[in-house]
């Protein structure tokens, strides 16, 4: 089948689009992938919408920015495949379906909550292909974390490369999570915490810049190793997974004192702790730590993470995959997957009591 994946992620900087030829198994074939930026009011309207996402106790209501945000994260979705097709000469026709994330703005599985904007029953209508939307929930329902997700289709995507196990797949979105694949096709994964979330705010803002391009105003500064301690001392950390985060389930006010470059200093050196933390947690020391999202575009965080974890860190983009459209295109197979009825979770993955497929289908 070919899908079409989507993913706004934690970051909410925009719409990652990628293309995928896969029976939800295996992959057939990589097709192309494109970015559609979300603008500064747009991401503000979204910031607005996570902070007032805090208190809702319904995942289907929608209060004050929340609806405003939700057409915003639709009208964007729609804009980026179609600028997608556009650009890649692809007819709708020729799509079989689309995975539609939406937007996380409450992650909170303790209390049997998650929840994502974005209508896919309104995006398949207006794009006229069937969408696969809503993934968590079937799996909150059930007792797991709901997230993370793209774990279940590393295997899938790594399968055919020549890369040594144990393998850490590291996702650095707003929020981290790694994967482990052992020899045997063992499959652990859980958030390890804070990413590119605690730098982003803090960026934004201070200068209106979305994030700190390539890590240059972080490599200026100065680690503060008091403050990383105090932020370590989050109960997070001592969990045993299956775990997972909401994106401001950290407080990054211990930072607040410290001038712009060694607050992110100081943050990307708590997310290296926290990555290395969590390599603590898997049963096998990985022989390769292979990164995806916006954390393998900053190389000052690349540098503090082979610092900590002791062992060879690479970027997806080395190995041949792509770590920009790595999220994307895992909710492209997963949505073939949900169409199949295949497992999207497993209990290695969430804490799902049983592996568990998910997804809700809309066709136009």
């Amino acid at each position: 089948m070919r899908a079409i994946g989507l993913m706004s992620g934690t970051s909410f900087d925009g719409v990652d689009v990628a293309l995928v030829e896969t029976d939800g198994e295996r992959i057939e074939k990589f097709g192309p992938s494109r970015y559609h930026p979300y603008d500064a009011a747009e991401r503000a309207v979204l910031a607005r919408a996570i902070g007032e996402a805090a208190s809702l106790t319904d995942r289907n209501a929608r209060p004050g920015s929340l609806a405003v945000a939700e057409a915003i994260v639709n009208g964007a979705h729609r804009m980026a495949v179609e600028g997608f097709l556009a650009a890649n000469d692809i007819a709708k026709s020729d799509i079989d379906v689309i995975g539609f994330h939406g937007q996380t703005v409450l992650h909170r599985p303790e209390a049997g909550l998650t929840i994502q904007i974005g209508d896919g029953a309104a995006l398949a209508r207006t794009l006229g292909r069937p969408v696969v939307y809503d993934f968590r929930a079937a799996d909150v329902a059930a007792g797991g974390q709901g997230a993370p997700l793209a774990p279940t289709i590393h295997p899938v995507l790594v399968r055919d490369l020549d890369l040594p196990r144990p393998l850490a797949v590291l996702n650095l979105g707003g929020v981290g999570n790694v994967t482990f694949i052992g020899e045997d096709g063992e499959l652990i994964a859980f958030d390890t915490g804070p990413a590119n979330a605690l730098m982003d705010d803090r960026i934004s803002r201070e200068t209106g810049r979305p994030f700190d391009e390539g890590g240059a105003i972080a490599a200026s500064g100065r680690v503060d190793e008091a403050v990383v301690e105090r932020l370590m001392a989050h109960p997070y950390f001592v969990q045993r997974p299956p775990k997972s985060l909401d994106r401001n389930g950290f407080d990054a006010s211990p930072t607040e004192a410290l001038p712009l470059a060694d607050a992110l200093a100081t943050l990307a050196a708590f997310t290296a702790r926290s990555v290395a933390r969590g390599a603590e947690l898997l049963p096998r020391k990985p022989a390769l730590w292979v990164v995806a999202g916006g954390g393998a575009r900053n190389p000052t965080l690349l540098g503090m993470l082979r610092g900590r974890l002791n062992a060879e860190v690479t970027t997806a983009d080395a190995v041949g995959l792509s770590a920009d459209a790595l999220e994307a295109q895992a909710f492209a197979v997963l949505a073939v997957r949900s169409l199949r009825g295949l497992p999207l979770t497993y209990p290695g993955t969430t804490g799902a009591p049983r592996p568990m497929t998910g997804g809700v289908l809309a066709r136009p």
